[in-house]
C-alpha cells in the first residue's frame, strides 16, 4: 500500500458562501458535502455507534440502542446503512476524481490502470488490518475495503458507457445476483440463511464461511449501490441549477424506497446478501443523507456546522485503519483513568465511546492543520 499526501492547492476550498446557481465545480476542487457526509459515516463507525450498540438490553436505551446493531437476518435499521454509504460515496467521489485527472492529461488507458492498481491496494489494506484484528492469517474477500474495491473497479468500466447501457448493466447485474439464489436454492429457499449459493461459492473457494452469514458475491449487486453514487457524483458535478439537483435527489430516494418496499415481497429485504429489495431501499436512505449534506453546504452554507465531519471525511483511510490499529489501545488508556464512566450510569458505554471518539478525532484534526490526507 502506498500512501499519497494531498497538497493544499486541492483541499477543501475556502468556505464562502455559494450562490444559488453555482458553477461547475473546478475539477481540482473537494466536493464539501460529500467529505461531510463521509465524516457522518466514519464519526458512526468509529465511535461504534456512539456506544448506543453496548445497551441493547436496557430498559430506556434499547430502542435506540437497536438502531446501531444489525438486524439478525430481514429488515434494515440505521446500522446496516453504513456500508451502502460507504460504497454510494466512492462512487460519488468517482466523476470529481476522474475530471480532476482528465485535467492532467490521463486518458482511459492511464485511468484503468490507476483503478485497477487502488482496487489491488484497497483488497490488501484489507487484508493488513483483519490480520491485524483478528490476529491470524486467513484470506477474506467481504470486508468492506474488499468490496469496495471489486465494486470500484465495475463502476468504473460501466460509467465508460452510455447512461442508457449503464443503467441497463445496473438492471443485469440485480438480475443476475437474483438469478443466482433462485436457481441454486439452499434448504430453505433461495435466500436461505445457510446453505444458499454465496457460501456455497465461499466454502468451494475459500474453504469456509464467514462468520455472520455474509457472502463474497455481495459486490455484483453492491456495485449498483456505488453506480447510483456515480450517478449522483455526476449530477452533482453538472450545471444544472442547484434547486433541479435537489429536485432529482429527492425523487430518485423516494423511486428507490419505494421499489425496495416494493420489491421486498418477493425478493427478502436482507443485507448480509446484499439482495435487490435491500439494495434499492438502502439506496433510498443514502440518497437522503445525501441530499440533506447537500443542502446543509451548499444551500444553507453551514461548512462551520459541518466542520467536525469535515475533519473526519478527509481522512476517512486513516480514521478507518486507525479503528483497527490504535483504538483498542485508546480505549484501554482512557478507561484507565475513567474507570469506563460507570459512575455515570446506564450511559457509560456511550461516555467511552465518545471519549475515544474524541480523541480519534482530534488525530484527524492535527493531519487536516498540516494539510495532510492520506490515500490509497
Amino acid at each position: 500500500m502506498s500512501t499519497t499526501i494531498a497538497s493544499s492547492q486541492t483541499a477543501a476550498p475556502a468556505l464562502e458562501p455559494t450562490p444559488k446557481t453555482p458553477p461547475k465545480p473546478a475539477a481540482g476542487e473537494r466536493y464539501l458535502a460529500l467529505d461531510a457526509f463521509r465524516g457522518f459515516i466514519m464519526f458512526a463507525l468509529a465511535s461504534e455507534g456512539f456506544g448506543f450498540g453496548a445497551l441493547q438490553r436496557d430498559p430506556t436505551y434499547g430502542r435506540v440502542a437497536s438502531w446501531f446493531e444489525h438486524v439478525p437476518w430481514t429488515g434494515a435499521v440505521f446500522w446496516d446503512m453504513i456500508q451502502p454509504s460507504f460504497m454510494f460515496m466512492v462512487g460519488a467521489a468517482m466523476p470529481f476524481a476522474l475530471a480532476r485527472r482528465s485535467e492532467q492529461g490521463a486518458g482511459f488507458g492511464d485511468n484503468f490502470k490507476h483503478v485497477a492498481m487502488r482496487s489491488l491496494k484497497l483488497i490488501l489494506l484489507s487484508q493488513f488490518l483483519i490480520i491485524i484484528s483478528d490476529h491470524r492469517i486467513q484470506f477474506q474477500l467481504i470486508n468492506v475495503l474488499s468490496q469496495i474495491a471489486f465494486t470500484y473497479f465495475l463502476t468504473f468500466l460501466i460509467i465508460q458507457l452510455a447512461f442508457r447501457w449503464q443503467v441497463a448493466a445496473a438492471a443485469a447485474l440485480l438480475a443476475v445476483h437474483w438469478g443466482l439464489f433462485a436457481l441454486f436454492p439452499g434448504p430453505d429457499g433461495p435466500f436461505s440463511q445457510t446453505g444458499n449459493i454465496g457460501q456455497v461459492i465461499d466454502k468451494a473457494l475459500l474453504g469456509y464461511n464467514y462468520h455472520g452469514y455474509y457472502v463474497t458475491i455481495n459486490f455484483i449487486s453492491s456495485t449498483v449501490t456505488t453506480l447510483f453514487g456515480a450517478w449522483a457524483g455526476m449530477l452533482l458535478r453538472s450545471g444544472r441549477p442547484r434547486a433541479e439537483k435537489l429536485k432529482i435527489l429527492a425523487v430518485a430516494a423516494v423511486a428507490a424506497f419505494a421499489s425496495g418496499l416494493a420489491l421486498a415481497g418477493v425478493n427478502p429485504m436482507v443485507k448480509r446478501l446484499w439482495t435487490e429489495s435491500f439494495t434499492l431501499y438502502s439506496t433510498g436512505w443514502v440518497l437522503l443523507m445525501m441530499l440533506g449534506f447537500v443542502v446543509l453546504i451548499d444551500v444553507l452554507g453551514a461548512r462551520k456546522l459541518a466542520f467536525p465531519f469535515l475533519v473526519v471525511g478527509m481522512n476517512s483511510i486513516f480514521i478507518y485503519s486507525a479503528g483497527f490499529l490504535v483504538k483498542g489501545s485508546i480505549d484501554n488508556w482512557i478507561s484507565a483513568f475513567s474507570g469506563g464512566f460507570k459512575f455515570i450510569g446506564a450511559l457509560a458505554p456511550v461516555a467511552q465511546a465518545c471519549s475515544v471518539m474524541l480523541v480519534l478525532w482530534y488525530l484527524c484534526f492535527w493531519l487536516h492543520k498540516r494539510r495532510i490526507f492520506l490515500k490509497v
